[in-house]
């Protein structure tokens, strides 16, 4: 009679752990890859007197280790232009079109936050920075390296260039949960300094200095089916 209770107990043991164990895992659930693109609107920061704005399309696949740990590839289409021929001193201006390839990872601040009881820090966890590797390439297409205003002024240069970089990006991220509470949608606004290795602007000047842009970007990521697995803190508040 002992061991036929025995054996009870510790079945009815296991059963209420195996019962909490699922219950504990509502609203803990997340993809583990994500799809997206965005839109940028870039300014390149290079040889030229002044800057102007233009716009990429990028393309992303997410790998994500934990809900606000993520590794980020992507693709960036776009175009990048600076200066005036004819109302600066120099007289530089350029046009090229730009292909670019981005691996960075990001961490948001609910990875070391603790949210559970917090509203303000429910909102904090959602920001995130990010740091990584990126190479661009440039095609000029349209380019002035003469001086409408100083008499034989010169720039040099070449009509295309390949430079790795280095992106640094901050940003906010807007989830959007699905019935079973987990993020399907995210919501990406964010600002990337993104500094070159060389040129990327089609202008070599002395003293040189390496070539950056900046970019303002709204995207959006959607989880992928499958891959689904579990995190240990609830993830929406």
């Amino acid at each position: 009679m002992i061991k036929i209770l025995a054996k009870t107990i510790v079945l009815a043991a296991f059963i209420s752990f195996l019962t909490l164990s699922a219950k504990a895992q509502i609203g803990y659930d997340y993809s583990k890859y994500d799809i997206g693109t965005s839109v940028s609107f870039n300014t390149l920061k290079g040889d030229a007197q002044t800057t102007k704005t233009t716009e990429a399309i990028n393309f992303n696949l997410t790998y994500n280790t934990t809900p606000f740990t993520n590794f980020v590839f992507e693709v960036q289409l776009g175009k990048l232009t600076e200066g005036d021929s004819l109302k600066t001193t120099t007289g530089r201006y350029s046009n090229n079109d730009f292909y670019a390839f981005v691996f960075r990872g990001q961490l948001q601040f609910g990875e070391f936050l603790d949210y559970s009881r917090s509203p303000f820090n429910n909102v904090l966890k959602n920001f995130y920075v990010s740091a990584g590797a990126g190479f661009i390439h440039n095609n000029i297409t349209q380019i002035s390296r003469y001086s409408y205003q100083i008499p034989n002024f010169f720039t040099g240069g070449y009509n295309s260039s390949s430079t790795p970089f280095i992106p640094l990006r901050i940003g906010y991220e807007f989830k959007l949960f699905n019935k079973y509470q987990q993020p399907s949608v995210r919501i990406d606004l964010a600002y990337e300094y993104n500094y070159s290795f060389g040129d990327m602007d089609g202008f070599t000047t002395t003293p040189s200095h390496n070539d950056a842009y900046t970019q303002i970007s709204l995207g959006v990521k959607f989880a992928i089916g499958g891959g689904v697995t579990s995190y240990t803190k609830q993830i929406p508040y």
